[in-house]
């Protein structure tokens, strides 16, 4: 091999290298690029979320969960999806953990209705203070199929809640409208008055 062949497979494998460490170094600028956009989207998530806290901020706090809920009606497992201003499907409560998705088990009592939820804060709802349910298909953004939300109306200080739950056996949703609605004193028909609005009014 002569040396010109030499002095060329030279130049070209430095000529690689110094490809390689400017190719380091456009990786490092994607990767503080896509760190700094996370953290940017994090920020106006917390921001809009501490927004919210505050819009709401005049909502008194759900009850507490009573030691002794009395004779259980009906039970529900499943999941908590959240609560929004009755007949606001988007406008979302998070005062007092009311916007925290959640498992949770629902208890349906003479008394009112028990929610129980692991890694947030379980509350009740008095009996003179519920307003009625419906099935329906979505609530703060989240959207699922026909009668797959089981919304609950309650009235929470002067504003009236929708609270949506989806049970792990959704076949129970026709169940818990009926009850809830005789225990509220709700005409049946608020089952099937779905109300989907684009925010606040």
């Amino acid at each position: 091999m002569n040396s010109a062949l030499l002095t060329l497979l030279a130049d070209e494998n430095v000529e690689r290298k110094s490809k390689e460490v400017t190719n380091w170094g456009a990786h490092i600028g994607w990767a503080v690029g896509t760190l700094l956009f996370i953290v940017l989207v994090y920020w106006l998530m917390r921001t809009g979320w501490k927004r919210r806290e505050t819009l709401h901020g005049d909502l008194p706090a759900p009850e507490a969960l009573p030691t002794e809920q009395g004779t259980a009606r009906l039970t529900l497992t499943g999941r908590y999806h959240a609560s929004t201003t009755a007949g606001q499907w988007l406008d979302r409560v998070v005062a007092h953990g009311l916007g925290t998705r959640s498992q949770a088990t629902l208890t349906l009592t003479a008394e009112g209705l028990g929610i129980e939820r692991p890694g947030a804060a379980d509350f009740f709802v008095p009996a003179d203070q519920l307003r009625g349910a419906r099935l329906d298909t979505g609530i703060a953004g989240k959207v699922l199929t026909e009668g797959g939300l089981l919304v609950i109306t309650w009235q929470l200080g002067d504003q009236q809640l929708d609270s949506g739950f989806r049970a792990d056996h959704p076949a129970e949703h026709h169940r818990w409208v009926e009850a809830v609605n005789e225990l509220a004193g709700s005409p049946a028909d608020v089952a099937a008055n779905p109300q989907h609005q684009e925010g606040p009014q």
